[in-house]
């Protein structure tokens, strides 16, 4: 009685590994690399363009603030052994309230840089998942990976969701 519950089992296995494979036959799986997407598509590059534009002023602020900086310390350097104690102190103050601003005004700028970046990349991830679907759906795959650690480039649909993006959106 053992011996043909393990010969069922064992029937039964092999007649649902059988069957799933013959499913997986008929199976359309699909990969879209979003790191590319959100790299080369028209959409992409554009909030990226938006994004310098917009941040532009304020790196040249940056730059500017880190030449001061660089003149100081070239001051600090040069006449440190002729300059007198109070004046060197003054200048060594001016120096770090300087860095201090300077670092301060860094990590707001990434800060903000980072976070409209991600505003921007989360609206262009939206609209790519919403082409991602409609391909998928117009082309009846059954599946859609995103990330994978082998993929075959049979599968990848990447190019036409790229090119799907740079039609205008539909309203």
């Amino acid at each position: 009685m053992k011996n043909w519950h393990i010969v069922t089992v064992a029937l039964s296995t092999m007649f649902a590994v059988g069957t799933g494979l013959a499913q997986s036959a008929d199976l359309k799986i699909g990969f879209v690399s979003i790191e590319r997407v959100l790299r080369d598509a028209a959409p992409a590059v554009k909030a990226q363009k938006k994004i310098e534009l917009e941040f532009s002023k304020r790196d040249q602020e940056l730059q500017r603030l880190a030449k001061q900086l660089k003149d100081v310390q070239d001051v600090l350097e040069k006449n440190s052994v002729t300059a007198g104690e109070n004046e060197r102190h003054a200048k060594e103050r001016e120096f770090a309230d300087l860095n201090r601003e300077i670092q301060r005004k860094q990590r707001e700028f990434r800060e903000d840089l980072n976070q409209r970046r991600n505003e921007e990349l989360a609206s262009v991830l939206e609209r790519a998942n919403r082409v991602i679907s409609q391909i998928a759906e117009t082309e009846k795959y059954d599946l859609v990976v995103q990330e994978a650690v082998y993929r075959s480039p049979r599968i990848d649909i990447t190019e036409k969701v790229i090119k799907a993006l740079a039609d205008p959106p539909a309203k």
